[in-house]
Order: C-alpha cells, then sequence, then structure tokens
C-alpha cells in the first residue's frame, strides 16, 4: 500500500484556510475506494511488482501519487495516457517534464527507428553529434557542449569541471533547490543555519565542507558568500522550480550575475525545467548570460540524455585541466553517453519538435489555463496564488507568490496535494505529484485545459468550507 495520508486538525496549515479538513478527509476515503474499484488490473499488477520490485515500483517515486497502489500504464501519446484498465487521462504531468513536448513526438519516433536498424551505442561520433552540439549552441549562445544521460549526471560533471578549472572546492546552491540526486546540493538552511539534508540516504561525508547555500533573491546573503572567495560555482534554476515554484525578483540576475564575476566564481543554470519558458530557455528569454547551462529530461523527448554547454574561456579552462592530470579515468561521463540513439533522438527533437510554433500554441494556452484556475480559487475563497513560468503552471497555498525556498516549502502541504491530486485522477486528469505543477505540451488542447480546470472545481468544491 502506498503512503497514507494521516489525519490533522482543521485547517491546522496555513494553507487549509477555507478547507473543511473531515469532509475532505471523507471525500479522500471515497476516492481512495473509487480507485480501487476502478483499477484492478493496475491492483493485481501492483500485487506482481511487490514480488520483486523494490517498492513494487521501478522507483519509489511513483508511489508518491496518493494511490492505494501503484497506477499502471498501458500507453502513452500526446497529451493522453492510457492506463491498463483502459482509463485516458488527460497527462499536465509530462513526465514531470520529460515529456514536455508530448508523448512519443513522431518526429523522435521516427529517428528511433531510422537509428534502432544503425545501432544502439559504440562509444564512438556521430554526425548526429556534431549537428546537436551546433544546433545547441546556436540555441543557447554557447559555443561548446558535451552530453550526459541524465540532468543530474550534467550537473555533476558541470561542477566537477568547474572545479578543476578554478582550483576551488565550493559550490554555491540556493535553499530548496532540486538539480537532480547530486549529492552536493542536498543542503538547506534550517532557521537560517546551513544543513544537510536529512532525507540524503547513504550520505557519509559532510556536504557542508564544500558546499555553500543561500536564499534565493537575497543578494546580501549572495555577496556575503561569494566574499570568501572560495566559491568555484554558482550552481541555479534561473527560477526555482522543485519547491513549488519560486521566480526571480525583479533585477535578482542582473544583480547576481555582477556579483558572482566580481568574485571570480561561475554562473551554471540548470535550465532542466525553466525550459518551459520558451525555445531558448529562460535565459535566452531574459538576457541572462550564464558561464556554462545545462539541460536534460524533454531535449530528447523523452530518451535518457542530457546536455551542457559552456564559455569558449571556460572550455578552454576544462580542456587544459584534464591535459594538465595524470592519466586515468576523470569521473566525468560513462560508457553509454552520446550514444547513437540518444543522439538520434536529441537531434529530431531540437530540429523538429522543439519549435516557435510548439511554443507558439503552448504560451497561450498555459495562461489559459492558469486564469481558468484563478477563476476557480476566487470563485471558492481559497486564498491561494497561481504561479506561470511559460508553459508551467502551478497553485500554491498562499495568497502570494514565494520570495524564497524558505517560504515555499513553509506552505507545501504533502496530505492536501494527495487529496487533490487523486480527485483529479478519478476525474481523468493527471498532475504532478509533487506539489502542484502542470504543463501544457503542444498536444494540449482547449477541451483538455477545460476537462483540468473542470475536475479542479469539483475536487474543491467537495472539500471546501461552505462550498457552493
Amino acid at each position: 500500500m502506498n503512503s497514507v495520508v494521516h489525519d490533522s486538525p482543521s485547517n491546522a496549515r496555513l494553507g487549509r484556510s477555507g478547507i473543511d479538513w473531515p469532509k475532505a478527509l471523507a471525500f479522500l476515503e471515497r476516492e481512495r475506494q473509487a480507485f480501487q474499484l476502478r483499477h484492478p488490473r493496475s491492483a493485481a499488477l501492483a500485487d506482481r511488482a511487490n514480488a520483486h520490485l523494490l517498492f513494487g515500483v521501478p522507483l519509489h517515486w511513483m508511489r508518491d501519487w496518493g494511490t492505494p497502489f501503484a497506477l499502471h500504464l498501458e500507453s502513452a501519446q500526446g497529451a493522453v495516457v492510457t492506463d491498463v484498465d483502459g482509463h485516458a487521462l488527460v497527462d499536465f504531468c509530462l513526465g514531470d517534464t520529460g515529456a514536455m513536448f508530448g508523448h512519443a513526438p513522431a518526429p523522435v519516433q521516427a529517428a528511433l527507428k531510422r537509428q534502432a536498424e544503425l545501432g544502439f551505442t559504440a562509444m564512438l561520433a556521430t554526425e548526429d553529434a556534431a549537428l546537436v552540439a551546433g544546433a545547441l549552441s546556436e540555441r543557447f549562445g554557447l559555443p561548446f557542449w558535451q552530453f550526459a544521460l541524465s540532468a543530474t549526471d550534467a550537473n555533476r560533471y558541470v561542477v566537477r569541471w568547474l572545479r578543476a578549472a578554478s582550483g576551488r572546492n565550493k559550490l554555491l546552491v540556493f535553499n530548496g533547490c532540486y538539480h537532480g540526486t547530486i549529492e552536493d546540493v542536498f543542503v538547506d538552511l534550517v532557521q537560517g543555519v546551513p544543513t544537510q539534508r536529512d532525507s540524503l540516504l547513504g550520505q557519509v561525508h559532510n556536504l557542508l565542507e564544500h558546499t555553500v547555500v543561500v536564499e534565493f533573491n537575497d543578494l546580501p546573503a549572495l555577496e556575503s558568500a561569494l566574499a570568501q572567495g572560495d566559491v568555484a560555482c554558482v550552481l541555479a534554476e534561473p527560477a526555482m522550480t522543485n519547491i513549488g515554484m519560486v521566480l526571480p525578483d525583479p533585477g535578482f540576475w542582473d544583480a547576481a550575475q555582477r556579483l558572482i564575476q566580481a568574485h571570480g566564481a561561475w554562473l551554471v543554470m540548470d535550465e532542466t525545467h525553466t525550459i518551459s519558458t520558451g525555445p531558448g530557455g529562460y535565459c535566452r528569454a531574459y538576457g541572462i548570460q550564464p558561464d556554462a547551462l545545462v539541460l536534460g529530461k524533454p531535449i530528447a523527448g523523452g530518451i535518457p540524455s542530457a546536455a551542457y554547454g559552456m564559455r569558449a574561456e571556460l572550455a578552454q579552462r576544462c580542456v587544459r585541466a584534464k591535459a594538465e592530470a595524470p592519466p586515468g579515468h576523470s569521473g566525468i561521463g560513462t560508457t553509454l553517453t552520446g550514444n547513437m540513439l540518444s543522439m538520434a533522438a536529441m537531434r529530431a527533437t531540437l530540429t523538429e519538435v522543439m519549435t516557435p510554433d510548439a511554443y507558439n500554441h503552448m504560451l497561450p494556452l498555459a495562461h489559459q489555463l492558469a486564469e481558468g484556475i484563478r477563476t476557480v480559487l476566487a470563485g471558492r475563497r481559497l486564498p491561494w496564488c497561481v504561479t506561470e513560468l511559460g508553459a508551467r503552471v502551478e497553485f500554491q497555498f498562499c495568497a502570494e507568490p514565494p520570495g524564497n525556498g524558505q517560504e515555499a516549502g513553509g506552505v507545501l502541504d504533502a496530505e492536501l496535494e494527495q487529496l487533490i491530486h487523486l480527485g483529479l485522477l478519478n476525474r481523468g486528469v493527471l498532475i504532478t505529484p509533487f506539489h502542484n505543477m502542470m504543463l501544457v505540451c503542444p498536444h494540449t488542447t482547449e477541451a483538455h485545459v477545460q476537462t483540468l480546470v473542470e475536475a479542479l472545481a469539483d475536487v474543491l468544491d467537495q472539500i471546501v468550507d461552505g462550498a457552493r
């Protein structure tokens, strides 16, 4: 069984203002029973998986949906996934960004079929690799690129390169950040004190020795940390996305870039999620000029791939660091890095899927979704806000958008989130199980948006105090 939502005092949390909690718990029980009745084949497969899969799923995150047992899928196409019991779900999760441009895009399918006949991997270069690097350079404005199999790996490699190139050991991150599972970033501010995250399993060395953490949007704290002169690089998302969305204050990145440069550090932007902003990501849209940039998840249409690029001066330093190091494994790359199948998928995605036309469809539709949710919340007098980041939309359990990781984390409510998510799932809509994030893809339609808005209204009507 999945984790159970435990009873809590009515309105015990800030975001529950306006929620009738006993009514919400009764709703949750009905929804769990409805899910069980509607998904007998998923239940059978979950039982079967429990015999040999740790946690009963390929990855323990797949248990985070608030369902009585893991939902199992039959297929995923465009903006719709179909479970093994035959229920079609409008998908606004989209693989938590991995399928941001829709499930199984036709150009990527075609590229994979062609490449499958030519080979999967050989640890040798192909024409696709050169074409992909050129396309990335043109799109993001950084001349030199390398590849990885995930944004986690790409972030890990970039940090390793920049430590080697700078001779400095420390990494600076923002409180509440997420950059995959690179260990170095699992440091938070707890009541203002840097603290290694308790959830990190099996960590044996003290991350605080080499990782500095400050609040997002806090320029004085950033300057104070950089002034120590030992920070190799700042690793950040242009806007925080994984603790609930936190947008940068006006002028924050202009000032932050000046501080980073003045203190001899490098700026690495992780655009894995913020690529939702536009074809060139948040940095291109808002004039940020990073020294290095990381992309993962959607860059190959959902095929495991990632890429990282860097300025020419930084690339030269990295090449020199490698040349001056003793022979042996650099700790960078894997045997399957840059494999032929991934390169073919990435080429198709960059040239035929991640197009301006795709964004021209996605961005207005995402705004329409955000406005629809705002109307639903206002009509039920819920003091929640809606934040937009291009094709990404999120509603948060606070009246004003949070300004840093502490504020965003403070309004997270896993019990309320899972209750809402399960209600939406039972009404034919899937959103991301972590907080309340939604994505619009090129295959999403106005009818899909309306389905989500109406489903959310129905869920809220059954849990709001005095709902109409």
